[in-house]
């Protein structure tokens, strides 16, 4: 008999709902989990408060979530990698593992991709946002000395980790991000830590750029208050050598371009939809220009690094809200005023 549980579903911009959805028991190879925490998203704020982002829209309801960690509470039949009561982090990421990209090494690229709470496809990939969860067990990396809310922030952290290494050497570079939410901030801790000499950050909020210094800025410029900031960053060509773009806005992306040094490079990882780039700059200067998404392999790195304390995100995470107050908690998580990383308590 499949038990019920409480789960965090989006009916359309502004209709989140807690309603009961059924969770069959553990089959081969998967295990149940009693879920702990789930971080609240960028993505799911988009379905929260316009139904999707870009083409990407709700057709029908859907279980948001896909930060997430809890406990094993069964395992089903093979299952001899994880232990009952073990704290895990869940990838949310479950390519096929046999389509052209995931044998090339791109499992970010599957075709078949089931990425927990996404609505590109139709029907919509379920969330990860339920009280008990049947996941693969190699979706699970043990979590052991962490606590499940810094467990839950693997997934954000990887996502920074595969955006380092599409940057390449980051020794004694001079860095610039934009964007100061938790993937930017996120993204200063990750280059810190790669060895980066210099690091820049933006935002039009003095809250989350007060938590950038906390992570490892070196400066820290309100472009909203003070529109020309970046402007001593602009002599002689450029005087940064990397963008970390986290912002997904048009005016980010070209403040970027023009504070690049010749052979500079761009990393985008905000998604705000399609936008204009300054492209005759970008071939003046010969700047290259990476997209970053997802990630794959690197979400066991991610836990790793938390586990042995090579990136401390506790400063990122500020408010944790019972499951059943979903909505005080995503709109919390709007006000990045007051807000950076809202987690639910399940």
């Amino acid at each position: 008999m499949a038990a019920l549980n409480p789960s965090v579903v989006i009916h359309a911009a502004r209709d989140l709902r807690i309603e009961n959805r059924e969770t069959p028991a553990p089959g081969p190879g998967e295990v149940l989990i009693e879920m702990g925490v789930g971080g609240i998203c960028g993505s799911d704020l988009h379905y929260y408060n316009h139904g999707g982002f870009g083409p990407i829209t709700l057709k029908e309801p859907m279980v948001l979530g896909h930060e997430i960690s809890g406990t094993v509470g069964a395992l089903g039949k093979g299952v001899e990698s994880l232990k009952l009561d073990q704290l895990v982090a869940v990838s949310p990421s479950r390519p096929c593992q046999s389509c052209i990209y995931c044998l090339r090494g791109l499992q970010n690229h599957c075709l078949n991709m089931r990425f927990y709470g996404s609505a590109m496809p139709f029907p919509h990939i379920q969330g990860a946002f339920q009280s008990r969860l049947v996941t693969l067990a190699s979706q699970c990396v043990p979590a052991d000395g962490l606590t499940a809310g810094q467990a839950a922030m693997a997934e954000p952290l990887a996502v920074c980790l595969h955006a380092l290494r599409q940057a390449g050497d980051m020794v004694g570079k001079t860095v610039l991000v934009t964007g100061c939410g938790p993937i930017g901030c996120l993204a200063i801790l990750a280059a810190r830590r790669a060895g980066a000499g210099q690091i820049i950050a933006t935002d039009l909020s003095d809250y989350t750029l007060g938590i950038a210094r906390t992570c490892g800025a070196d400066q820290a410029l309100n472009t909203g208050s003070d529109p020309d900031a970046l402007k001593p960053f602009e002599a002689d060509k450029g005087q940064v050598d990397l963008h970390l773009e986290c912002s997904g806005a048009a005016v980010a992306l070209a403040a970027g371009v023009a504070c690049l040094c010749p052979g500079g490079t761009i990393v985008q990882l905000g998604l705000g939809g399609d936008m204009t780039v300054p492209m005759q700059a970008m071939t003046a200067k010969e700047i290259t220009l990476r997209g970053s998404f997802r990630f794959h392999p690197e979400f066991a790195t991610a836990v790793g690094m938390m586990q042995r304390g090579l990136i401390k995100i506790d400063p990122l995470i500020t408010h944790s809200f019972e499951m059943t107050d979903a909505v005080a908690a995503f709109t919390m998580a709007s006000d990045r005023r007051r807000a950076m990383k809202v987690q639910l308590a399940f």
